[in-house]
């Protein structure tokens, strides 16, 4: 199983930080400018010693606003005794929110990066779903197999069985006279090759469980412990005479509503119908209402700094002289403050590069429902490929059951024949061949059917809950259930 593959989209609109952000300046700064007209101010060069100490805080919104909240202190002093302040400090507080109307605008739309990011974590869900399916599924075939090689050796034990007898038959023929020695040697001959495939099969088991124990485990037969150990297999595979299974449509629906690739896909069509509207809405025109209040405040010392050549005496507001707690009474009580209301419009002529973003998302979306629909039959065909290999598994499995049971009525005949002298013991070993052989094919029709039944359970995405398999403890990597009982154990 596999999951569509996602195909990068363009940014679109851009979205407001939701996250507040601070920002601030502060510093001293000098300067010391000559004067080409020293009439004014009485000097050749003009001093100026500045404080600047400016913070704000920037947030945005779902709805695409964006709030501005800007704190400016600035301290001057100069060798100039025209200003009626000096030093003098301005300061000034002011509160300005940009609502875009048209592009921009919209909770969906600005929300889109969030939705899409809850929906990843849907997709890393079900791609930890879909691995611990394929997981369990191999196990379960390799466990099965282990079972298969486990019963075939059991059926090489009985062919074995069988020609030790035929063989200690036979000696008891030659010793009374009634049989020649060479059916002995053929009965010995019988005997290795008996041996000989017990051996192989043993082997085959042998190889099964280090790949299972490799499956199973961390270390694998790295640990002494596991390397010692056997696996023995507890169950037995049963092939039921007849099976109501499902109609094809019934467990096609049932795979396109569990399997989680399919689920996946589905996702990634969503993320990709939401990140398409911000394509969308880069085509509309910027038009934002920016809105701001603001309060001012001045205060300072009275100009002490002397102008040459003049008498006067500048005028002074009272309001004006004092430290910063004047400032703060100023701005706060709202003395001098500043109202404005605007819209702001910008309008591209041609946007060709939101064009371009536009129609090369609409081919993406469009790429992704194509591999969803792939992906969908391809599920179907999966389903019913795996019903018809049950299918062909239980015929094969009851024309195998049919052919043994033929088999060992055959070879009891062939043996009443030679207790009687009417067969020779070469012709009861090619009937034991045959029914080791017919054994053998019963097993591998057996092994065929499990196989076909794990298959369909995996095509269908049900390989969990007919498991009794918990996602949360996989999850966990830890299971919360006791084990099962060993056969022996179980009342």
């Amino acid at each position: 199983m596999s999951i569509t593959g996602a195909t990068p989209l363009s940014a679109g609109t851009p979205i407001p930080s939701f996250d507040p952000q601070l920002t601030g300046l502060v510093g001293p700064a000098y300067s010391n400018t000559p004067q080409s007209n020293a009439v004014q101010s009485g000097y050749s060069f003009l001093i100026e010693h500045s404080m600047t100490e400016n913070f704000g805080v920037q947030k945005g919104f779902a709805s695409g606003a964006v709030l501005d909240l800007g704190y400016t202190n600035l301290r001057q002093s100069y060798n100039n005794g025209e200003l009626s302040y000096n030093p003098y400090t301005a300061s000034s507080l002011g509160l300005t929110l940009t609502q875009p109307l048209l592009q921009g605008f919209g909770f969906g739309l600005n929300r889109r990066y969030i939705r899409i990011a809850k929906n990843n974590e849907k997709i890393s869900d079900l791609v930890f779903r879909q691995q611990l399916i394929s997981t369990v599924s191999n196990i379960i075939r390799l466990y099965w197999d282990l079972v298969s090689l486990d019963e075939d050796v059991r059926v090489k034990r009985d062919s074995l069985t069988l020609a030790e007898k035929l063989l200690a038959d036979n000696k008891v023929h030659v010793e009374v006279g009634t049989m020649a020695p060479l059916e002995v040697i053929r009965a010995e001959a019988e005997v290795a090759q008996a041996r000989q495939s017990l051996s192989n099969s043993e082997s085959l088991v042998l190889e099964q469980e280090l790949i299972l124990k490799n499956a199973l485990t961390r270390t694998g037969t790295a640990d002494a412990q596991i390397s010692a150990i056997r696996i023995v297999p507890t169950d037995h595979i049963e092939v039921p005479e007849k099976e109501q299974l499902p109609s094809l449509d019934d467990l096609a629906a049932m795979a396109l509503q569990e399997r989680p690739d399919l689920a996946a896909g589905q996702v990634q069509v969503e993320n990709t119908q939401i990140a398409l509207k911000g394509s969308r809405n880069a085509l509309l025109p910027s038009l934002n209402l920016v809105a701001s209040v603001q309060g001012n405040g001045l205060t300072g010392q009275v100009n002490t700094f002397p102008i040459p050549g003049v008498t006067f005496t500048p005028s002074i507001d009272p309001n004006f002289v004092g430290g910063y707690g004047t400032v703060l009474s100023q701005m706060f009580k709202g003395k001098f403050p500043d109202y404005g209301v605007a819209l702001q419009l910008d309008v591209p002529l041609r946007n060709r590069t939101a064009r371009a973003d536009l129609a090369r998302d609409q081919l993406a979306l469009r790429q992704s429902e194509v591999r969803l629909r792939e992906l969908q039959n391809q599920t179907r065909v999966q389903v019913e490929a795996a019903l018809i290999a049950i299918r062909q598994a239980r015929s094969s499995y009851q024309a195998a059951v049919q052919t043994r049971l033929l088999q060992e009525k055959a070879l009891d005949d062939m043996r009443q024949q030679y207790e009687v002298g009417v067969a020779r013991s070469y012709d009861v070993i090619l009937n034991q061949r045959d029914l080791t052989q017919a054994r053998s094919n019963e097993v591998v029709t057996q092994s065929d059917y499990i196989t076909a039944r794990t298959a369909l359970d995996r095509a269908t995405g049900m390989t969990l809950q007919n498991n009794n398999i918990v996602l949360d403890d996989a999850f966990r990597g830890q299971i919360s259930r006791p084990p099962s009982a060993l056969p022996a154990e179980q009342k």
